[in-house]
């Protein structure tokens, strides 16, 4: 399945759906964004705005589009919604990341960000 998100006019992830890999082929019988979104368009004439393809396993555009991420077209990636005020993005993944590194712990360890103190707290 091919999975393509609809962006309204601030570049904002407003639904997602996917299609199936036979109605993406182009004439050389290669899977093409444009023939997705052609598709669409012809049975989905109702939703307006534009669409980009998305990728389920983060092969292309950074992340897999969901609902409130944004498009960004000049890292041609999608951004999902900031965490935390003090998280950064990261420019290689197109992830926020907190300002402290995660520390690592057994692996059934909760572990939760304290925005007000800059850590990471253990649940309990």
């Amino acid at each position: 399945m091919a999975h393509f998100a609809n962006l309204d006019s601030d570049n904002k992830v407003v639904l997602v759906l996917f299609v199936d890999n036979s109605d993406c082929l182009g004439g050389n019988s290669n899977e093409i964004e444009a023939a997705g979104i052609a598709h669409l368009q012809k049975h989905h004439p109702e939703i307006t705005g534009t669409w980009k393809q998305t990728s389920y396993n983060k092969t292309f555009r950074k992340n897999y589009a969901g609902i409130g991420y944004t498009y960004d077209a000049q890292r041609d990636a999608f951004i999902p919604p900031k965490s935390y005020p003090s998280w950064v993005l990261n420019e290689t993944t197109c992830d926020w990341e907190s300002p402290v590194a995660r520390p690592s712990y057994q692996e059934k360890t909760m572990l939760s960000w304290n925005e007000s103190a800059q850590t990471w707290d253990v649940v309990e």
